[in-house]
């Protein structure tokens, strides 16, 4: 038999040939092209030499108090990139000097913000509850009377802290155990209502949605246990956020605790403790330099360490 005739396979469809306007739009589209990436990496370049001059302003105050603290000698109020000599020698004195008791300070610094940050952050964490999740006449015009109290600056309510201070007895000297406990408290209590943590923890509600609210009222769960259960796991991001700013607030008390405090006392933060390195004819600038050094190392770590949780929460924030 006659084997069938076979059939030559089909080649690929002959493309058009390229037109000189095609070639001409082609040429024009890529120049285009380079163009707009030219301009984005002079953006970028212009950008980025722009941050880094803001940074370098930025930091060279720190960078100043640095090499000055490690200095022994020299002109303390001139303007320089490099120390003229490094010692430990001011840094020693701060730990194991007799003029500031510098571990008593450090101690209070830190019982302080344990208190504070404890406090504040239970307080915002409840007050933003009602007013984001639960509805009643005078929600939002509440809110927003809070919030114009952030016009009025910090030293507006000194006057009015300090009489509550004193009517509330917390200065009073009874037993040296509790008089400590009370005046932690008094140095805290100013910044105990937030209002910038009551806005970031009610932002942080508003973006959690009703449905769970709902379903966990269904299920017979009270208003308290919803708060514990459904809200406070999904803010979390936000409460780290809110706790690194009221541990930064806490740490560098200073003007508020040097009113209250007289000069001196066992209760002062570090903040407010260094002030004690300046004598009335003569101070030793560079320890001062190598004391605020010390007191900057806390807040770097622990921002560094809660960078992630802190950047994130105020996104979510923001968003919410």
């Amino acid at each position: 038999m006659a084997e069938p005739a076979t059939l030559p396979a089909p080649g690929p469809a002959a493309e058009p040939s390229a037109t000189p306007d095609m070639l001409a739009h082609a040429r024009l589209a890529a120049d285009l092209k380079a163009r707009r990436a030219r301009r984005a990496r002079l953006g970028n370049l212009g950008a980025y030499a722009l941050l880094i001059v803001i940074a370098m302003i930025t930091l060279y105050p720190f960078y100043w108090t640095l090499i000055t603290s490690l200095e022994e000698t020299g002109n303390i109020y001139q303007a320089k990139l490099l120390p003229s000599s490094v010692s430990l020698k001011n840094y020693i004195e701060v730990f194991t000097g007799t003029t500031l008791p510098f571990w008593r300070l450090i101690l209070n610094s830190v019982a302080i913000c344990l208190l504070g940050v404890t406090l504040s952050v239970t307080l915002a964490a409840l007050a933003a509850y009602p007013l984001s999740k639960m509805q009643f006449p005078g929600r939002n015009l509440i809110f927003y009377a809070i919030l114009t109290l952030m016009v009025l600056p910090n030293e507006s309510g000194l006057i009015v802290n300090y009489v509550t201070t004193t009517k509330l007895g917390l200065l009073k000297e009874i037993n040296p155990v509790l008089d400590t406990l009370r005046q932690y408290f008094a140095i805290v209590m100013p910044g105990l209502a937030s209002i910038v943590g009551l806005f970031l923890l009610r932002q942080a509600y508003l973006s959690v949605p009703q449905e769970l609210i709902e379903a966990a009222r269904i299920d017979g769960a009270g208003e308290l246990t919803i708060w514990r259960r459904v809200l406070l796991p999904l803010a979390m991001p936000t409460i780290a956020a809110f706790a690194i700013l009221e541990f930064v607030a806490y740490w560098n008390s200073f003007l508020w605790a040097r009113i209250i405090l007289p000069p001196g006392s066992q209760t002062l933060p570090l903040s407010a403790g260094l002030l004690e390195l300046s004598g009335m004819f003569s101070t030793n600038s560079r320890a001062v330099m190598a004391g605020a050094v010390i007191t900057i190392i806390p807040i770097l770590v622990v921002f560094l360490l809660g960078q992630k949780y802190f950047m994130k929460g105020l996104e979510g924030a923001v968003k919410g």
